[in-house]
């Protein structure tokens, strides 16, 4: 009996630790994490850039404390999106710019396997709240054309289309984003207009932060009602007599 009583008492002590340490790791665990998204990934509390910096020769970001120069021809926004060959995951080639004619929503990241980029990645793909109707959603990164295919096919995001810049960061150094000392781009998320006019820009100062991907998802509305507002303009004069479209008509500033 006494052996039959211990053992109940061992099993009951064993049952009170876990019960704790599960309540504790639910305490400590709401104070680091939100809640999991839809899609299972869970979203860390990682902190959101609120300014953005200059690109180009002569500009830089911090990495661990240190600051780290940007190479490349500056852009800013107003400025139209300059042409770069990237590749897509099947090794195509093509240029950035010959997808005019649509909004787009360009996310750069330095690499897909870090947990800032993966983050960026995910809230492109399932926070836009319906945007990926309407815009195009990219993400742009020096990682291979390979790896991005598997990131894309293991995170189960299929409203992106990612494009590799592993080629000479073409891409990186035509628009300023280029780190050449760590052969990564810069983190940045530009939203450019059908016109190939990029109209809002932010570059974070510092890798470890998020770019505030949600004024981004706001400048793209503004032009999708822009556009809408445009258009509706339009349709009230005679063929030949629209008044023209100002590509840099209205910016948008972090």
């Amino acid at each position: 009996m006494n052996n039959i009583t211990m053992d109940g008492l061992m099993t009951t002590w064993r049952l009170w630790i876990s019960c704790c340490l599960i309540i504790l790791g639910g305490w400590t665990g709401c104070t680091m994490v939100s809640p999991p998204d839809g899609s299972g990934f869970t979203y860390q509390a990682i902190p959101v850039a609120t300014g953005t910096v200059p690109t180009g020769d002569g500009s830089s970001v911090t990495f661990r404390g240190k600051a780290i120069a940007l190479s490349g021809t500056g852009i800013q926004a107003g400025e139209r999106l300059r042409p770069a060959i990237v590749t897509r995951p099947d090794l195509s080639l093509m240029d950035l710019t010959e997808t005019s004619g649509t909004i787009r929503i360009i996310s750069v990241v330095p690499s897909l396997d870090t947990r800032v980029c993966e983050q960026q990645t995910h809230y492109l793909s399932e926070k836009n709240q319906g945007l990926d109707n309407l815009v195009s959603l990219y993400t742009v990164s020096v990682d291979t054309p390979f790896a991005q295919a598997r990131f894309a096919r293991e995170a189960g995001i299929r409203n992106v289309s990612f494009f590799s810049d592993y080629r000479g960061a073409r891409f990186g150094r035509a628009h300023g984003l280029f780190i050449e000392d760590l052969h990564i781009l810069a983190r940045a998320i530009m939203v450019v207009d059908q016109y190939n006019v990029v109209r809002y820009l932010q570059v974070t100062p510092d890798l470890a932060s998020m770019p505030d991907m949600e004024a981004a998802f706001k400048a793209a509305r503004a032009l999708i009602s822009q556009e809408s507002a445009t258009s509706r303009i339009a349709s009230n004069f005679p063929p030949g007599d629209a008044p023209s479209r100002n590509p840099a008509e209205r910016l948008f500033t972090p």
